[in-house]
């Protein structure tokens, strides 16, 4: 199942690739959340192999989930690879200059069944396809508007 959303976010791409490639304010934004998040690399500067174990509860339940960064191109994108228990999946973050001052993100997330369970679930999400591709949309606004915020208060503009 893939889900992808394009927001514009009023900033140029290099201060958004350093804002999504500080690691340790999405852990911690994670963690607030409630997210079980240890780092499981050894790697001082961002790059490929980075990688993390996240412990969470979703629809009542302990899940856990690997992460890791799979490709990173210097102010152009980023790929994680991610595996649970039941699912797997790849997501695809890439950044594409508008104007200097205004940047396109473009986030895909692909999500395959990793068991007979996760393909039945991942069925009944397809019944409801508008509705999660609205709230993916939404979330990835929510993120673009967060990046504004945070490139706002980097620059004091």
């Amino acid at each position: 199942m893939r889900f992808s959303s394009k927001q514009d976010v009023e900033a140029p791409m290099e201060p958004i690739f350093q804002i999504l490639t500080d690691f340790e304010t999405w852990e911690t934004a994670a963690m607030r959340r409630g997210i079980e998040v240890e780092r499981k690399d050894s790697l001082i500067q961002p790059g490929a192999g980075m990688r993390w174990a996240a412990k969470f509860s979703y629809r009542g339940k302990a899940r856990a989930m690997e992460l890791e960064l799979t490709q990173l191109d210097p102010t152009q994108s980023l790929r994680f690879a991610a595996v649970s228990q039941a699912l797997e999946g790849v997501i695809s973050m890439e950044l594409i200059a508008q104007s200097p001052k205004r940047t396109r993100l473009h986030v895909v997330v692909d999500i395959t069944p990793r068991s007979l369970t996760a393909r039945l679930f991942l069925q009944s999400l397809r019944l409801a396809r508008a509705k999660l591709d609205r709230k993916f949309d939404q979330r990835i606004a929510m993120l673009a508007g967060d990046i504004e915020l945070r490139y706002r208060s980097r620059s004091g503009a």
